[in-house]
């Protein structure tokens, strides 16, 4: 996958075939009212004091004309969440300190643990979009062969990786308080309020 969907990118975005238009990815994308999940700092993932993890079951609708992964790009990137990249997710517990993420799945499905090692374990597929705010742990448990995420981070904020050590601790909760709200849903734009 690591060689495979970089080329298919760059494919995609040369010859246009399976790269959707704004309209038609934008067209993907459901209504739907997310699961919000709230994790305390559990002394190791300090997690976000303010924000929820947003999960959004099957809000994507993927046809056959475009490429899943191209979709999700086109839909986070329209909306301002750019950056994107195609891969997994860890299979070790991080968050990101500085910065929020939005995670689509394109293919396959996963159990995740959201939240740390107190938190809570998740099965997601294919459609489903997790809208992580910053310091929120999160990690793959076990994913299908097939499986792959499209993930992309709003225009405010650096990326970065923490891994819970006692020694980025402070720093990363002061970090965290910082971070500003998105200007814009990475799926709905400034037309839905992120939180």
């Amino acid at each position: 996958m690591d060689i495979i969907e970089p080329v298919k990118r760059l494919a995609e975005k040369a010859t246009g075939i399976g790269f959707p238009s704004r309209e038609e990815a934008l067209a993907c994308v459901r209504n739907v009212r997310p699961s919000r999940m709230k994790f305390r700092d559990d002394g190791y993932i300090p997690n976000n004091p303010k924000f929820p993890l947003l999960h959004y079951r099957k809000v994507l609708r993927f046809g056959r004309k475009h490429d899943p992964a191209a979709v999700l790009e086109k839909v986070f990137n329209v909306n301002g969440w750019g950056e994107a990249w195609r891969n997994g997710i860890y299979d070790y517990v991080h968050y990101h300190s500085m910065i929020h993420e939005v995670l689509g799945i394109a293919r396959g499905s996963a159990t995740l643990q959201l939240g740390g090692n107190k938190g809570k374990t998740v099965k997601v597929g294919a459609g489903d979009v997790i809208v992580v705010p910053a310091g929120v742990g999160h990690e793959c448990l076990k994913a299908s062969v097939s499986f792959l995420v499209v993930g992309a981070y709003p225009p405010a904020g650096t990326y970065n990786e923490c891994r819970g050590s006692f020694q980025e601790r402070n720093q990363a909760i002061k970090a965290i308080g910082r971070v500003a709200v998105p200007e814009q849903h990475p799926l709905y734009g400034s037309h839905h309020p992120l939180w």
